[in-house]
């Protein structure tokens, strides 16, 4: 397979990590990065998940690929890894990708929640990139953050991780700015609805199975999601071309538009999709998708199962078959 850009070789590499890559987008950027030639280390913070996605790669692209246990929380496990790496391989591209997904209405939630979001998606890409950036200042590398059209603008049942990706949006902007004195460039990345499988591990809260039930239809209907392997290509080119911004899917480009034209009308139409959005139920523990049943309304439970079809069939390819700590998008 052709692809139209590969990172410079080096002795040692090139060298590549990338964070929440042992399933789901990580894991399809991953195989992308291995595909070209680079030495890639997959981190989050299941080990047995972890071995099985390298096992996958290694037998696909038969390139190196390392393991890390890592905490992205943790700024301190974060700087020991990416250490590791630039002795080991040499560190020429960093994607930080880790993330958690909840869906439930404002009233399901808490600060907590909130606070969860914003320390894996934010303060993990924050770690990950203040981190690495003195060794990619070295070899003039890449940087990626993987930030979500859930950051430009406030999607409803989403909220706590609209707000942490709208952070990293943020960070990723201006790092972009002041980072390109030192050669190093700084890429945005603002994927739509894809299909990563990622219905089976996101959180879920108020009326459990009717949240599970919107939520994977959208994220696999073929006018609203984009295939993630194709996402993945994309993404791994945009941070090798060192290209600013990409954002991915025409729904979400066509969303960024309306809401940069028009963001009263933008957030008087999201207040009317909220409306048909299931009301909250009680506030207790998010469950996981793989936990969830089906839509109760005969209808619905239709609507689902031909939506979700085609995110269903990539769940093995995406290793999100097993319920797990939450690592990546």
């Amino acid at each position: 397979m052709t692809y139209r850009t590969r990172l410079p070789h080096r002795t040692r590499g090139p060298g590549a990590l990338v964070t929440g890559g042992s399933r789901g987008l990580g894991l399809f950027m991953a195989r992308q990065l291995a595909e070209r030639g680079c030495v890639v280390t997959i981190a989050a913070r299941d080990a047995d998940e972890l071995e099985r996605a390298a096992v996958r790669l290694r037998e696909e692209t038969g390139a190196t690929v390392h393991t890390a246990v890592c905490d992205v929380r943790d700024r301190a496990a974060v700087g020991a890894l990416v250490r590791e790496v630039h002795e080991r391989d040499g560190l020429d591209l960093v994607i930080a990708n880790a993330g958690v997904i909840q869906v439930a209405p404002v009233d399901a939630v808490d600060a907590a929640e909130f606070a969860d979001a914003m320390d894996t998606m934010f303060f993990g890409a924050l770690h990950t990139s203040l981190e690495a950036l003195p060794y990619l200042k070295r070899t003039q590398g890449r940087l990626g953050l993987i930030g979500s059209v859930g950051g430009l603008l406030g999607v409803p049942h989403l909220l706590p991780y609209s707000c942490a990706k709208a952070a990293v949006g943020a960070l990723a902007e201006g790092l972009h700015a002041e980072a390109a004195a030192s050669g190093v460039s700084v890429t945005a990345v603002h994927p739509g609805l894809m299909r990563t499988g990622s219905h089976r591990q996101a959180e879920f809260g108020g009326d459990v199975d009717a949240e599970f039930g919107w939520f994977s239809t959208a994220a696999g209907a073929p006018l609203l999601s984009m295939d993630a392997e194709r996402a993945a290509r994309r993404i791994v080119d945009a941070v090798i071309q060192r290209r600013a911004r990409l954002v991915l899917t025409a729904p979400a480009k066509a969303a960024q538009l309306v809401h940069g034209v028009a963001p009263g009308l933008t957030t008087r139409l999201s207040g009317v999709a909220a409306r048909l959005l299931p009301t909250a139920q009680s506030r207790g523990p998010l469950r996981q998708g793989a936990e969830a049943g089906e839509p109760r309304n005969p209808v619905a439970r239709l609507v689902r199962s031909w939506g979700s079809a085609r995110n269903d069939r990539v769940v093995d390819r995406a290793n999100q078959h097993e319920p797990g700590p939450r690592t990546s998008s």
